[in-house]
């Protein structure tokens, strides 16, 4: 279930679906949520992205400095793990964490002008118009999802 503010922008975009198609045009949707999706960031891909968008590299370097070789022990009591080294994702609780993921998921966009994807952070809908039962656009768009899902360890 998606939460109440993304609810609020997805009665928005229905709305304009509504007026732009017509009343009597279909729609489809797909929901996504994304399991663990701050943990899949790939620091060399998020660099990239943030390269691309025009980012200094320096800090895009220090973005990947921060992001790679991080040491994490959980800590209950007085009892503590084994410290590990991660070098993907993005630190849960950390406020820098959620934007990192919306650069990362930048380039996630739809490719048809009968669907729209609409994101909030781990949260993605993939909605489309449906004319004369056509769903070809609809599908195409889907295996596109899943196609840079997979590109970006989302899968």
């Amino acid at each position: 279930m998606l939460i109440t503010v993304f609810c609020g922008d997805y009665l928005e975009i229905m709305w304009d679906l509504i007026v732009i198609g017509g009343l009597f045009v279909d729609y489809i949707m797909l929901f996504v949520d994304y399991s663990s999706a701050f943990n899949t960031i790939i620091p060399s891909l998020l660099t990239t992205k943030l390269e691309d968008l025009g980012l200094h590299t320096s800090l895009c370097d220090w973005i990947s400095n921060f992001l790679t070789d991080r040491s994490q022990s959980v800590r209950v009591g007085n009892c503590a793990s084994s410290t590990l080294t991660l070098s993907t994702g993005a630190p849960q609780g950390c406020v820098l964490s959620p934007l990192l993921y919306s650069l990362y998921t930048y380039d996630c966009t739809a490719t048809s002008s009968s669907t729209i994807i609409v994101k909030f952070a781990d949260n993605t809908v993939v909605m489309g118009l449906i004319s004369d039962n056509d769903e070809r656009a609809y599908l195409e768009e889907i295996k596109h999802l899943e196609n840079w899902c997979q590109g970006n360890n989302l899968l």
